[in-house]
């Protein structure tokens, strides 16, 4: 199945920060002014880009289907670190600390399909896409392994 296949089968949507996506599970637990957790699956396929964004709860990512996906993360010194998940890694799930500024991108050609649980559940309000002027200071070299990643 290809990109355009999935997107129509699982009615996925345009997400915010880029690919597409379905919320999946929303815990019927209330936490604080949350519930326990979200769940949704997220899709990206050639030239999508999840753009750097910054959540304020642990997000949890499970790879499922097609090329791996690379997970680029930020810490609060400018260092990069990036993680691929899928088969070719051998790496099928990932915790993104909260915090922690980051994104994502296919390493490929055809589509990564991953899921994604968040914890407590995602809420808009605790979500912030990364300006460039929000980067802190990192080595050239990393910097524009991310510059396209910002919106």
């Amino acid at each position: 199945m290809d990109k355009t296949a999935f997107v129509k089968k699982l009615g996925l949507i345009p997400h915010p920060e880029g690919g597409y996506f379905k919320e999946t599970f929303l815990s019927d637990v209330p936490y604080q002014e949350q519930r326990l957790y979200s769940s949704i699956l997220f899709l990206l396929g050639e030239g999508d880009i999840s753009h750097l964004h910054i959540l304020k709860e642990d997000e949890l990512w499970y790879y499922q289907d097609g090329e791996d996906c690379q997970i680029y993360e930020i810490d609060s010194q400018g260092k990069l670190t990036v993680t691929a998940i899928g088969r070719d890694s051998g790496v099928f799930q990932h915790l993104v600390k909260k915090g922690t500024i980051f994104g994502s991108r296919i390493h490929g050609k055809t589509y990564t399909l991953v899921g994604c649980m968040v914890s407590p559940s995602f809420t808009y309000e605790h979500f912030h896409m990364v300006g460039k002027d929000e980067l802190p200071e990192m080595e050239k070299e990393d910097l524009m392994k991310v510059l396209d990643m910002v919106a």
